[in-house]
């Protein structure tokens, strides 16, 4: 069953001038519910275009994604920010707090959705001990490492509970052992049924994946049968 479903997306920007980009042209693609897909490609071939398109983050300049059936186009706001809660998201930029304490960097975007700061704090505290980050839970951003701040933002991804994650080079910045420590964590999610979908370089996530197609100059270009 198709989760994630891309017919005909077109992202252009500066459309109709003499600079026009066309980030994603004629993009077709299926996301099976509980699938773990990986996307490969060049910097600048769209991977980080699709992936905020198919999250609710941006809208295609033509063509339709949908979600769970519902096609996104045809949402208000407030009804793609109800889409968005259901997904996690990790970002080439971490977009961490400046002031807050990295525990509950990890846990922010809990306090509108209700959740209790013991509880809060209870997700925090397990994401990071998961990744490695156990020592870490009172530091500020500016206090940590290029790789440690990754990890914090994987474990704001997934404090949500989300039925889908999609990252952006989730393990870009760790060392060997710290993106060991991810890739487990997500085999681990894709085992209890979340679908996964990730732009990486990472050949150790690629060779986890179940589906992989590669992008090139805003196409996808088929590796897996299963990405049709």
């Amino acid at each position: 069953m198709s989760l994630l479903e891309a017919r005909a997306v077109c992202k252009y920007y500066r459309q109709g001038s003499r600079a026009e980009v066309r980030a994603l042209d004629e993009v077709y693609l299926r996301i099976e519910a509980g699938s773990l897909t990986t996307a490969t490609g060049p910097s600048g071939s769209g991977k980080t275009t699709l992936l905020a398109l198919l999250g609710a983050l941006d809208r295609p300049t033509r063509g339709v994604i949908y979600f769970d059936g519902r096609d996104l186009g045809r949402l208000s706001e407030a009804e793609r920010t109800r889409v968005r809660r259901r997904m996690g998201f990790i970002f080439q930029g971490f977009s961490l707090v400046a002031r807050l304490p990295a525990w509950e960097n990890v846990t922010y975007p809990l306090i509108p959705r209700g959740v209790l700061r013991s509880e809060r704090r209870r997700r925090a505290v397990e994401l990071m001990v998961r990744l490695g980050l156990g020592d870490r839970l009172a530091a500020r951003p500016e206090e940590l490492s290029g790789g440690e701040q990754q990890r914090v933002a994987v474990a704001r991804a997934l404090a949500g509970e989300p039925e889908v994650l999609i990252a952006d080079e989730p393990t870009s910045h760790l060392d060997p052992q710290a993106a060991d420590q991810v890739i487990a964590l997500l085999r681990e999610l894709h085992a209890r049924g979340v679908t996964i979908l990730a732009a990486t370089h990472d050949p150790c996530l690629i060779a986890t994946a179940e589906v992989g197609f590669q992008m090139v100059d805003g196409r996808i270009k088929q590796i897996s049968d299963a990405a049709r």
